[in-house]
């Protein structure tokens, strides 16, 4: 496997005499590709039906006249205003009834069949024309399926389409009664046609009619993503990717990334520390400039997943952003750091946004490798070191690990259609599980919920799984190590009823889950071995052997072999501890790192990542601040 970097350019921002200019530096500075296009259709098509490709067809002719490779994008996140005048109801509207307006991107339904047609039409033409170009090295589609709340919409569009969806799903009301329990409040329906999206109620909607929407809405990602894929692949052989974000969980991003042939995602570590991470103030100011140590490790590796072992960055953040709450600028020798550590999780690219600062729109607080005015900026320095460091770095693909996590996106609708507690969040949920690992020190692989061979794993993890696939279920006896589920792991059925036998239903274990609460903050329930459970703790039945207990006695982890039920959650302490038992049980060596060191090997080499602003002293090493340190495996 080649590793390699990019870069984002919009070249319609610029002056043409400027792209050859562009593209030399590029090359200059170490980059290979360079992405373009995904917000372009207005100077594609002006007006409708009126084609101006020829500007495009010279900036691929100097980008790739320069030595670069295109990553091409499909523009369809940014539909023209006169697109708007053409279909008056494409817009997106939120849970409150208010369409989501032009003005800034991403303003379509997915679910609206006349913009999904004019998609079809504008992708159409551009594999036509590119399909077969020799500098255009890839496609991506659209850009950031879900960013700023997009994926659930409740327009006219969406209710028509979600109706049909019911009827096929269910085939006739009765047994969309039966399944959804619609006698609870009178709720039955004769017919698929008197079925409202669930917003605007008086309260809570019932929870299985807003999983069904949250199950529809996905769909329709996917089937807007395939329409595009199923187009592009007849007229290229280029590979196809989609850019993904962080913490976005409204679509299933593995059925997306089923049909294609790359996952990459948008990684911006500073601003998704004030943005997207629950922490304390302590640990944010103490990774103000580096972002959290973690959040960019699990979601490499999840869009390892979700590629099936093919991913890319497409979006790498170079200095300050403009769209968090605070946007301080990188500690030197971040950006280095970042891009190493998607190297060491086994991305193929990695591609900064964006070449140039942006001296208007909404963006031109964004930092790029250059400055407005054209000047290198700080990261444009780390970019090119790390350029000429891949030179003597050995290429190698990882080994799958001993250890690995389940991540399941129908979980995160479940547990956010019913929380039961404020702070029961699954994504919080897994990434808790996820940072405990890494503080010792492992290399974690994260599964599909589908996932059917666990036989080379020991030690697998999947906490909070909604409804536990029969996939899966069937999968658990081939792992030859430890697996532990829980909690609220298969606590409902698919149609969000709870099992006749309370669940988790798990094979050979005889347990059951008596009454769940969830705890406020502050509140603990103290363990035997002097841990606690935060936020959610359960009451254990059954006959099955207890691992681990409450201080009052009672069952606090169940197991029969090696599968293991763990009825609560464990605040981070405990859990650490408790997960180093279980890699010792089974010959997995852990460490002890600091709050700010991480390590990650692909097999060749061992990565050391300070994330911290001053040196460590690590195992005889002085690890400078922001630094990644790279030593050959013994």
């Amino acid at each position: 496997m080649t590793r390699s970097l990019g870069v984002c350019y919009y070249p319609e921002h610029w002056p043409e005499a400027q792209w050859p200019e562009d593209a030399a530096r590029m090359v200059a500075s170490g980059l290979t590709w360079v992405r373009i296009g995904e917000f372009a259709w207005s100077r594609l098509e002006p007006e409708p039906g009126k084609l101006q490709f020829d500007w495009l067809d010279r900036a691929i002719d100097v980008l790739g006249g320069a030595g670069l490779k295109v990553v091409l994008g499909t523009p369809t996140a940014t539909p023209p205003r006169w697109m708007l005048d053409r279909h008056p109801d494409m817009l997106a509207v939120d849970a409150l009834g208010n369409p989501r307006k032009f003005g800034s991107r991403r303003h379509y339904c997915f679910s609206h069949p006349g913009y999904l047609a004019e998609c079809k039409r504008i992708v159409t033409l551009l594999a036509e024309r590119y399909g077969a170009h020799p500098n255009v090295a890839a496609w991506q589609t659209d850009n950031e399926y879900g960013c700023h709340d997009t994926i659930l919409s409740y327009s006219d569009a969406a209710r028509a389409a979600f109706r049909d969806w019911l009827a096929q799903t269910y085939q006739s009301p009765d047994a969309l009664n039966r399944a959804w329990g619609n006698v609870f409040w009178s709720m039955d329906y004769a017919s698929f046609d008197q079925i409202d999206l669930p917003n605007l109620t008086v309260t809570e909607p019932n929870p299985a009619h807003v999983m069904a929407f949250r199950r529809f809405s996905s769909d329709q990602v996917v089937a807007f993503n395939r329409a595009q894929v199923d187009i592009l692949r007849r007229h290229t052989r280029a590979p196809i990717a989609h850019n993904y974000m962080g913490r976005t969980t409204e679509f299933d991003h593995y059925a997306v990334g089923a049909d294609l042939d790359i996952a990459s995602w948008d990684s911006y570590p500073i601003g998704f520390l004030s943005d997207r991470l629950e922490a304390s103030d302590a640990h944010k100011a103490a990774f103000l400039r580096q972002g959290d140590p973690d959040f960019q490790a699990f979601h490499h590796d999840l869009y390892r997943a979700v590629g099936r072992g093919r991913w890319w960055v497409m979006e790498q953040q170079p200095g300050p952003v403009n769209w968090a709450p605070y946007n301080p600028a990188p500690l030197p020798g971040m950006v280095r750091l970042w891009t190493w550590e998607a190297f060491a999780h086994g991305a193929e690219a990695v591609l900064y946004f964006r070449w140039r600062q942006a001296p208007f729109g909404q963006e031109q607080m964004h930092a790029g490798l250059l400055r407005p005015d054209s000047a290198p900026a700080p990261g444009l320095a780390e970019a090119t070191a790390v350029a000429r460091e891949l030179a003597d770095a050995p290429c190698t693909q990882s080994a799958p690990a001993d250890v690995a996590l389940v991540f399941d996106y129908a979980s995160a609708w479940a547990w956010d259609t019913q929380p039961q507690g404020a702070d029961f969040d699954y994504f919080r949920l897994c990434f808790a599980w996820y940072r405990a690992l890494r503080r010792l020190g492992l290399n974690i692989d994260i599964l599909p919920p589908d996932t059917a061979d666990l036989s080379g794993r020991k030690l697998v993890l999947a906490p909070g799984l909604f409804t536990l696939p029969d996939v899966l279920r069937a999968a658990l006896p081939s792992c030859p190590g430890t697996v532990v589920l829980g909690p609220r792991t298969n606590s409902r059925r698919p149609d969000f009823s709870i099992p006749p036998d309370l669940g988790p239903s798990l094979p050979g274990l005889d347990i059951r889950v008596a009454r769940a609460e969830s705890l406020p903050p502050g509140c603990r329930v103290p363990l035997a071995n002097g841990g606690h459970f935060v936020h959610w703790a359960e009451e254990l039945e059954g006959s099955a052997e207890v691992a681990l207990a409450r201080a009052d006695g009672r069952a606090a982890m169940v197991h029969a072999g090696g599968l293991h039920y763990l009825g609560g959650w464990p605040e981070d302490d405990t859990l650490v501890a408790l997960l180093r038992d279980l890699c010792h049980a089974q010959g997995v060596a852990t460490l002890d790192l600091p709050p700010a060191l991480r390590t990650r090997s692909d097999g060749e080499s061992r990565f050391w990542f300070n994330h911290g602003a001053v040196p460590l002293d690590w195992d005889g090493q002085v690890l400078p601040p922001a630094s990644v340190t790279r030593v050959p495996s013994v």
